[in-house]
């Protein structure tokens, strides 16, 4: 019998606790009897839940700035009773579901914010926002664990809380923005789980499941329709400044400093450094200009760059981003110019909890069929806040699909809502329940056996403060 099979196998006889009702003598609903009235649930919601997720796409909002979409979910969670506190690091909602005992807390996340697609069909015709990465999917499902969990026949059989947690600014993006709003004291971090775990709000949460939309695998008769994730690379954030001199551009540009040239330098020298990034590390480096000049018949004496440094460990991506530097600073020393590097600390590279993975592996399997599920995906060269909760506490970050295009593009777009919001919720929720019933025996087992990377003080001292 290979892996998969015997973890089938094992997670099936789990699900049968011990025994049924019946042969035990009490009241209590198995692990699949739970599941099976989650789902029902679910399906009895399905219309709300796609109204929600519908609504979220057609009014997105980028980062920090989710007022609609974050007053939206607010509204499911107090229309259910839940404790729910808004306005959570700036838009953050958090609603509390009460178990029948605190033996462990579980956080379950789906993220708020859109992208900055302006060419997209679906964009905000004002701010250019747009739902092109499927975050809307993920707020309809978390309202899909909402309704579920909301029968307390299931509560009551659960030895823990769940914190449904929509967090603000995954995407990390309008750099300037936010740094005003890091000045203006406001935020600490551009990503909303890093500023949740800063701020306080993952404290007493041992552990976090969510997942995430994604374009539909494969052209097979049954394609791959959801994996459990992988790992991902992490990324530093940079800011730069050339300050030149201004001279008429035609007159006496010998007068002046061209901060473009500097820029134009400094870019090339980057691609010099490439050959020396080892393939293992992973590493990519994409700037682009953000700021070319004010007038074309003036030196351009204010030119401005951003870019991230990602690669697939910490110290990958710091060796890296220090030879990024070097070759910035020598665009501006070649021409005179000064040159401002403004680093921001990204987000960290993803290592998921496996434990946690077969977990939501088993449940796919059971939504989906054996031949749609994916173990487990190749490393991605993306990024996401998830992974400095996963440095802290057990995390699964699966990939469901239902989404057809490239994601972040204009031709991304939901073709399956039944897969994106309505299996997403359940799957979600039957990972919950395995971790919580049975006086959560296997979410306390996964716990005990996690090892953390870091200590929160730890992440904070050398990431968030990172010099």
């Amino acid at each position: 019998m290979n892996r998969k099979s015997l973890r089938l196998e094992r997670h099936t006889a789990e699900n049968r606790v011990d025994g049924t009702r019946e042969e035990r003598g009490m009241n209590f609903m198995t692990k699949q009897e739970l599941k099976d009235l989650a789902c029902g649930i679910i399906d009895e919601h399905r219309e709300r839940i796609t109204a929600l997720g519908d609504s979220v796409f057609a009014e997105p909002e980028t980062g920090w700035k989710e007022f609609k979409t974050a007053e939206k979910i607010k509204k499911v969670f107090e229309s259910l009773g839940y404790p729910t506190a808004d306005k959570q690091c700036i838009t953050g909602v958090i609603a509390q579901v009460r178990g029948k005992e605190k033996k462990l807390k579980l956080s379950v996340m789906g993220e708020l914010d859109a992208l900055g697609v302006p060419d997209s069909p679906f964009a905000d015709p004002e701010t250019g926002a747009a739902h092109m990465c499927g975050h809307h999917c993920m707020i309809a499902a978390l309202s899909g664990v909402a309704y579920a969990l909301h029968d307390r026949r299931i509560m009551d059989e659960l030895s823990g809380d769940v914190a449904l947690m929509a967090v603000p600014a995954e995407e990390f993006i309008e750099m300037s923005y936010r740094g005003r709003l890091r000045r203006e004291g406001k935020i600490k971090m551009f990503g909303g789980k890093q500023e949740f775990i800063c701020r306080g709000l993952m404290d007493d949460v041992d552990m976090m499941v969510m997942q995430h939309t994604t374009p539909t695998e494969g052209e097979q008769e049954t394609p791959i329709k959801a994996n459990v994730g992988g790992t991902s690379n992490g990324f530093v954030s940079k800011e730069v400044f050339y300050v030149g001199k201004a001279a008429h551009a035609g007159g006496s540009p010998h007068n002046g400093v061209n901060a473009l040239n500097a820029a134009k330098i400094g870019l090339v020298a980057i691609d010099a450094q490439r050959e020396t990034f080892r393939d293992e590390d992973h590493i990519r480096v994409h700037p682009i200009v953000t700021k070319g000049g004010d007038t074309v018949n003036v030196v351009p004496a204010d030119v401005r760059i951003e870019t991230y440094v990602r690669g697939a460990s910490v110290e990958a991506i710091l060796d890296a981003s220090q030879k990024v530097d070097r070759a910035l600073k020598a665009g501006g020393y070649a021409v005179g110019a000064e040159t401002i590097i403004d680093e921001v600390p990204g987000y960290l590279p993803m290592k998921p909890c496996g434990d946690l993975q077969d977990l939501m592996y088993a449940n796919l399997v059971q939504l989906l069929g054996e031949d749609a599920v994916g173990r487990s995906t190749p490393h991605s060269g993306g990024s996401t806040d998830a992974a400095d909760v996963a440095a802290l506490m057990p995390v699964v970050h699966t990939y469901i699909g239902g989404a057809a295009g490239v994601a972040h593009s204009k031709d991304y777009h939901i073709v399956d809502k039944e897969l994106a919001y309505i299996v997403a919720a359940k799957a979600l929720t039957m990972t919950v329940i395995d971790l919580l019933a049975d006086g959560a025996k296997i979410g306390l087992k996964i716990k005990a056996d996690f090892r953390p990377q870091m200590t929160k003080q730890e992440y904070i001292d050398t990431w968030v403060n990172m010099k």
